[in-house]
């Protein structure tokens, strides 16, 4: 075991933040921690990285045992270039290099031949030094560093850059970099996946699978939870529990859980009413006042079921159009931007979007999506081209940055002075319904959270009843919870979309369309982000192809080549195929488990543990459903092994 944190609480005040937070982590475990913002996850981090003090509880390590812990938005600040910063890493290896270098000056020199004791030193202290030096990888440090740098994105910046010049976003995924160079026994990271784009998070995810050490994440990146763990803890309401499986799976099981005991409360009361009744009827009767009094006795005795919690308050909203838009909505023709230079960030892009219409814009970081919107939302004017709306057209613009918010106008004023015409009840009801309610309402918007300026920014968004919306970014800063809230909203929109987004899992749930942006114009593609990631899969296969075709064509011997394409498309199809097992079985143990637990409750039941029969049938179908459970946790071994 790496770590053991027991009942750890803290308190600020007398606000509790934590209390009696228990986890275990063992080495290669791959942990979620999930919870909604404030939940006091961040703090959780701190403490047991021995940043923060906690009020009470126990967290046991092995002295070996080396914590990384990179917190939320936490870029390197130093004068020093990229390349040297990465180096520092390796600051016993390279002292060890350059020991080696100065034993090979004197080993080289003749007059050491004539002293053959301080010789033979030299050479065994050499031997010694480079058999250490290439254990420990002394020799792969270069290779490592280019790597790790261009899997996060730096494979186009000089590595003379000096760090310092970079902007907020490259300094924070240089910090995850170092980080991961660095590879602790126990890697802790606060919300990684802020800063990157899909293919940056695409290979950290591929990283990470094959990490030696163990990974305890907090990520509001559902996809990436999903793709990486192997648990989730969740706090809430100041506790934590642990469920096995990644975020989807917690989430059915949490739901499961949630129906059977809410199933088990209603019963209970139920239970309770109709003793109760009975204890009424019957007391005052000579006849079955025994019976009743006996009855009485019963429910005092009875161990009470708390009703269940269910799910903290949720912000609750929908997106209403006043007017439908023309069939048509827009039609964007050959567009091209520079920016201070002959170069074009991006030219010939075209595409159209009719009514009721949901496309996600794509594309790598600095490749400009957010000034496609801007040129649309006719912030900027593009170099070429032109676009066209079509009637009725009522835009709603989201910007990811929150700059049409006023740092120092109130959450109230702020939104009620985009409606004056509204009263300010129904103001105050929307600002309820965003989680603003009491004093929260006079907070200064430069006072507030990423989280609430992206609720604020959302509720006058929705007051807007815009046909057509435009959204950049928008779940960024919001936390798992209201990231659903936004795409069941969403979902029952009945105008037209078009954002912008790196979170995979809304990608999944809301697009029907990707446009895939570079800097020779877009690409579209029907579906969503699994539909689109498959469709280029399938291209660059039919290219490979075609490639070979031709080759054979020109008289080339290709027989290797197509052995290994072949191959390899088979090796894809397979772990398609393999995926989506996997996610069957997983389902399929979730439901199973949550139908063993029912039934294991239902036996506690007093209409149940006396007869005799009931039992027996209960015991029998409980021993069937485990050893279907056996049966589907072997068939889910065998295909992650394999």
């Amino acid at each position: 075991m790496l770590l053991q944190a027991t009942n750890i609480s803290k308190s600020y005040g007398v606000q509790s933040v934590l209390s009696n937070i228990t986890m275990q982590i063992q080495e290669r475990d791959r942990i979620g921690l999930v919870g909604v913002n404030g939940a006091g996850k961040s703090t959780f981090l701190q403490i047991i990285s021995g940043e923060m003090s906690y009020d009470s509880g126990d967290i046991f390590k092995s002295k070996e045992t080396r914590i990384g812990y990179l917190a939320q938005n936490s870029g390197l600040d130093t004068n020093k270039s990229i390349w040297d910063e990465m180096r520092d890493v390796f600051s016993s290896l390279i002292a060890v290099e350059a020991e080696l270098r100065e034993l090979e000056k004197t080993m080289s020199n003749p007059d050491l031949l004539a002293e053959s004791k301080r010789y033979e030193e030299t050479m065994n202290r050499y031997a010694q030094r480079s058999e250490w030096f290439r254990e420990q990888g002394g020799y792969e440090i270069e290779t490592r560093i280019r790597s790790i740098l261009h899997g996060m994105g730096f494979g186009g910046i000089s590595p003379e850059t000096i760090v310092n010049t970079l902007s907020g976003g490259q300094k924070t995924r240089l910090a995850l970099a170092k980080m991961l160079l660095l590879q602790p026994d126990l890697l802790m990271l606060d919300e990684p996946t802020n800063h990157l784009d899909i293919p940056t998070l695409t290979w950290l995810e591929d990283y990470l699978r094959s990490y030696p050490g163990a990974i305890l994440v907090v990520s509001h990146d559902r996809y990436f939870l999903d793709a990486m763990v192997t648990a989730i803890y969740e706090i809430e309401r100041n506790g934590s529990r642990r469920y096995t499986g990644n975020y989807s799976r917690f989430v059915e099981t949490k739901a499961a859980e949630y129906e059977i005991q809410y199933k088990q409360f209603e019963k209970q009361q139920d239970e309770i009413s109709r003793m109760e009744q009975f204890v009424q009827r019957n007391i005052v009767r000579a006849s079955t006042t025994k019976r009743a009094q006996s009855r009485r006795k019963a429910l005092e005795r009875m161990d009470r079921i708390d009703k269940p919690l269910g799910d903290l308050k949720r912000a609750s909203f929908s997106f209403e159009v006043e007017q439908a838009t023309g069939k048509d909505v827009l039609q964007v023709s050959e567009i091209a931007v520079a920016f201070h230079s002959a170069k074009r960030l991006f030219q010939n892009v075209s595409f159209q979007l009719s009514r009721g219409d949901t496309a996600a814009l794509i594309g790598p970081n600095g490749i400009g999506k957010s000034t496609i919107l801007k040129v649309l939302t006719e912030q900027l004017l593009p170099n070429h081209g032109s676009f066209k709306w079509g009637a009725n057209v009522k835009i709603g613009y989201y910007d990811q940055e929150q700059g049409t918010l006023n740092p120092q106008a109130a959450v109230l004023d702020e939104v009620w002075n985009a409606y004056p015409h509204l009263e300010e009840a129904r103001i105050r009801t929307v600002l309820g319904n965003f989680l603003f309610s009491g004093e929260d309402v006079f907070k200064k918007i430069s006072a507030l959270s990423g989280g609430e300026k992206a609720r604020v920014a959302l509720a006058k968004l929705m007051l807007q009843n815009a046909n057509v919306l435009i959204l950049d970014e928008p779940t960024n800063h919001l936390d798992i919870y209201s990231k659903e809230v936004l795409e069941a909203s969403l979902l029952d929109y009945e105008g037209t979309l078009l954002f912008i987004s790196h979170d995979r899992y809304f990608l999944n749930k809301m697009a029907e369309r990707i446009l895939e942006l570079s800097p020779q114009g877009v690409a579209a593609y029907l579906g969503n982000y699994d539909d689109y990631v498959e469709k280029k899969l399938e291209i660059a296969e039919m290219q490979l192809e075609h490639a070979i075709t031709a080759a054979k064509k020109a008289g080339i011997a290709t027989v290797e080549k197509t052995s290994d394409y072949e191959t390899d498309k088979l090796a894809k199809r397979e772990e398609r195929s393999k995926q989506r097992k996997l996610d069957q079985l997983e389902q399929d143990i979730a439901k199973t488990e949550a139908e063993v637990s029912e039934l294991e409750n239902e036996l506690t039941q007093s209409g149940v543990y006396n007869d005799y029969l009931l039992v027996q049938e209960k015991n029998a179908s409980i021993e069937l459903k485990k050893s279907q459970l056996q049966h589907y946790y072997a068939e889910w071994e065998i295909l992650l092994e394999n």
